[in-house]
This record gives structure tokens, sequence and C-alpha cells, in this order.
């Protein structure tokens, strides 16, 4: 009787040991999975895609040209009630001097969405989530247009003119950008087309 109490006693710690041995896996494993979890999920270390789109939007400083100014009690500060609609459609357009903008280099309005140079007139676009803004575009529209500085992300359309050809958009990576568009996809819709940009001819070469 002891002897079939002692073997079955020893068959039932090897049945245990077996499944804990196949149900084990190794500390490098875990530490990989986590690991590629934690890179799937990190969004830049932000909680979504949209959060960590609305810190490069920040950072990058896309209100900088692209949110209209009013004056504070320090100066221009960004007018958030118009927050990245870029130039006011009803702001007239600026005057503009040739030989004064070629002089200067860059002039700019006190707006800060409309910028002179030798190449004439930009003005900074509505990247809001409206029809009149990025409403209709697609991501990959989104990214061609920062990544290959055309104008709306199109082909056979013009290139960005300053400052945004002058931004290091290039630079981003494609995750960062989608980031940055799905953040602008949430930013609420402001209706505003802005004039179209005035470009002077290239110089006649001598």
């Amino acid at each position: 009787m002891n002897k079939v109490l002692t073997s079955f006693f020893l068959s039932f710690l090897l049945l245990i040991f077996t499944f804990s041995s196949c149900n084990t896996s190794s500390p490098g494993e875990n530490t990989k999975d986590s690991t590629q979890v934690a890179a799937t999920n990190s969004f830049g270390a932000f909680n979504s895609q949209v959060e960590w789109g609305a810190h490069l939007v920040k950072v990058a400083g896309c209100n900088d040209c692209h949110t209209p100014k009013k004056m504070g009690p320090n100066g221009p500060e960004d007018d958030m009630s118009l927050m990245l609609s870029g130039h006011p459609a009803q702001q007239p357009p600026p005057a503009f001097d040739v030989k004064e903008a070629a002089k200067k280099g860059l002039i700019l309005t006190q707006s800060f969405t409309a910028w002179m140079g030798p190449w004439g007139i930009t003005y900074a676009a509505n990247i809001t989530s409206d029809s009149t803004g990025i409403g209709m575009w697609t991501e990959a529209q989104f990214i061609k247009a920062l990544k290959e500085k055309k104008w709306m992300g199109l082909d056979n359309t013009r290139p960005l003119m300053p400052p945004m050809s002058m931004m290091p958009a290039t630079q981003m990576s494609d995750d960062e950008l989608k980031a940055i568009f799905a953040y602008l996809k949430t930013t609420p819709p402001i209706k505003n087309v802005q004039p179209t940009a005035m470009l002077l001819p290239p110089p006649a070469k001598q």
C-alpha cells in the first residue's frame, strides 16, 4: 500500500513540474514582449496619438504662424478663439512694395499670418478640421505636403512658400506627422478661406 501511495505521490509531483516548465518563459522573452508593447503604445510617452500630436503642434510652433495674433498687455499674443485658422479672410491684403520687400528680405503683418518677400505674398493656411481647412485632407496628403513641401500635398501644385518652406518638417518622422494630423482633425472647425498667394515671377537672368 505504501509503495502505491509513494508512486502516486511521485507521479503527481512530476506532473506539476512538467506543467510549470511548459508555462514558464525566460526573463529575456518577458522583457522583449513588454518592450514591444510599450513601444507600440508609447505615442511619444503620451496616452494617445492625439495627445502626442497636440504636444508636437505646441512645441513645433504651429500657432506662431497659423493662429492670428491680438494685442495683449505685453504685446501680440495668440488669439485662441481663432486657433490654427490661418490668415483672416476679412483682413485686407497688405500693401506690397517689391523694392521694399527685396531690400528687407522678409516682412510680416501684425497678425503674423501674412508674409512678404522677394517671392511675393503668402498667407498662413487654415489647418483646423473645417472643410476650408484640412477637414477633407487625407493623412497621405498631409504627409506629402510637409515632406515634399507641396501646396495641399498634391502633385503638380506650387511649392510651399516661406515661412513654411523654411520649417524643418521634413525632419519629422511619419509617425510624428500622423500624430499631428490626428490632432488637427480634432480641432474646432473654423470656416476661413485664405486669399490666393501672390507669387512674383522669378527674376530674369542677366
